[in-house]
């Protein structure tokens, strides 16, 4: 397939990015640093810097959209609502206006959102039919998902990924998290009780082919293994797997203090599963949390 990927030098990006190239697509890479994609990407890839620039002429069987600043980071302020909000609604506006004016239409489009679209879900199951609530985060994905929606009246199948958090060896919440544990000082945060949807890279690479390959499939698809944790079960299994203890536990009112409406998305949690992906027949490599870590770590 020809393939047009947004964030392809993103942490995700790049691992899918390689993963096509080895099966022999043809990939057309959209980053702010076009010099870098070759090296991040692959040899195989081309690197454009701007949607809009595309012509009408170019042609894609499938564009997938993994375009988004990182959403913990610097406080949230105005400013940074705003960046956030660009780089996911904003992008994915312009990916389907592109696809609007497209001599011939990609066959599908397969977009990112996060289970924060859900809110604070406490001890309740969630699927893809639960409905969302919530602060800024949910409203981001909100956007961010009826932006890509517009696809559907040009007759694009249209996939949705919800996306957990992402375990991966260099990127992703573990980065920022190992060097604590290494040392001994890996904590809870505030109880401990609200729910992480989790998944491996591996598997949500996996889950991108999969809709990839499958025409028949579109709607939206929770990005998470079928076995959430509470962040007490995280931070004792991160820990175990590091042969380190694991004592402390982060306050939520400091981090209340210090992150502000952000540390909402540490203390707040979705207990969701991935039911259409369970019905569909797709088969997850890391379904528990200790085998994904012991791969990710060991």
């Amino acid at each position: 397939m020809d393939i047009l990927i947004t964030g392809g030098t993103g942490s995700i990006g790049r691992v899918l990015c390689r993963q096509l190239i080895a099966e022999g697509h043809s990939l057309t890479v959209l980053s702010r640093k076009p010099d870098t994609v070759k090296t991040i990407c692959g040899e195989g890839t081309t690197a454009i810097s701007s949607i809009i620039e595309l012509p009408s002429s170019a042609r894609f069987d499938a564009v997938i959209n993994l375009a988004g600043e990182v959403v913990i980071g610097p406080y949230w302020t105005e400013n940074r609502k705003k960046k956030l909000w660009d780089s996911r609604v904003t992008v994915t506006g312009q990916l389907v206006d592109f696809i609007k004016r497209a001599d011939i239409k990609p066959n599908v489009l397969i977009n990112t959102s996060a289970v924060g679209f859900y809110g604070n879900g406490g001890d309740a199951i969630i699927d893809e039919d639960s409905l969302g609530s919530g602060g800024f985060a949910h409203e981001l994905c909100v956007g961010w998902e009826k932006a890509a929606a517009k696809v559907e009246e040009f007759g694009v199948r249209l996939c949705i990924v919800r996306f957990g958090l992402v375990l991966m060896p260099h990127g992703g919440m573990l980065k920022s998290m190992l060097p604590s544990f290494r040392l001994g000082l890996g904590a809870r945060i505030g109880d401990g009780r609200q729910w992480m949807p989790w998944i491996h890279c591996a598997d949500l690479v996996a889950m991108l082919e999969f809709l990839l390959a499958k025409p028949e499939l579109r709607g939206v698809f929770n990005g998470v293994s079928p076995n959430p944790v509470t962040n007490r079960e995280f931070t004792s299994v991160l820990a175990k797997t590091l042969h380190r203890p694991a004592y402390f536990f982060a306050p939520a009112f400091l981090l209340k203090l210090a992150m502000g409406e952000m540390g909402q998305l540490l203390l707040e949690g979705q207990r969701a599963i991935p039911k259409r992906f369970q019905e569909v027949g797709f088969e997850f490599r890391y379904p528990k949390l200790d085998f994904a870590l012991a791969d990710i770590i060991g």
